[in-house]
């Protein structure tokens, strides 16, 4: 499948876009291996506007600054000081949008992923949560920054086509400092897939 223009991520609209991605494929190629997956699990992070966002009330920072690039490249920080985190940036030049991907059903080198894991067969633990799943495809802060055109990290469209009512809406995960904001729906995950991260009903 040919890789997604960059035109996909100007969609300007990140709850929409968060779903399109459902179902599309994340690869990246890291000293020479190649892994990836189906995304199965996004959330969105709308900006300014969003309390949960890096970029909330126009916050620029030398983290934040590749946020307020033009959308169709990848934003990832290390969490806790523990993971990495992989993000979409999304819509125009000058508007923080951003996805984090929370999952993949892995497709593509999984002994490769199940060695940087530390596993031994695969199970839903492999990539199911956005910290697995840049572990077991070797996301860094090298890749933070990157073109999804180009040969490192890209994402694939694919055959599989999400319909509305395989995508559970729900609370994003581990941001209650977000107030309010905690509580909106705006992360999405294919119904019934086995590689999803917990809560994952329905």
């Amino acid at each position: 499948m040919a890789k997604l223009p960059v035109s996909f991520y100007q969609d300007p609209d990140v709850l929409s876009l968060a779903k399109q991605l459902l179902g599309k494929q994340l690869f990246t190629l890291v000293d020479g291996e190649l892994t990836g997956g189906i995304i199965t699990e996004t959330e969105a992070y709308r900006g300014v506007g969003d309390k949960a966002s890096h970029a909330y009330g126009g916050r620029f920072t030398a983290r934040t600054e590749v946020m307020y690039k033009e959308g169709g490249i990848s934003y990832v920080y290390l969490c806790y000081g523990i993971h990495h985190l992989l993000n979409v940036v999304t819509a125009g030049e000058g508007t923080p949008h951003a996805v984090l991907i929370r999952g993949i059903e892995p497709q593509v080198g999984i002994d490769i992923m199940l060695h940087r894991r530390n596993k031994i067969k695969l199970q839903p633990q492999l990539t199911a949560g956005p910290g697995a799943l840049s572990q077991a495809l070797a996301v860094d802060r090298t890749l933070n920054g990157k073109a999804l055109t180009g040969n490192e990290i890209w994402i694939e469209d694919s055959d599989i086509v999400i319909p509305d009512q395989q995508i559970v809406a729900s609370e994003r995960i581990g941001v209650a400092y977000a107030q309010e904001h905690a509580e909106l729906p705006w992360r999405f995950y294919i119904r019934g897939n086995r590689f999803v991260s917990k809560p994952n009903k329905g």
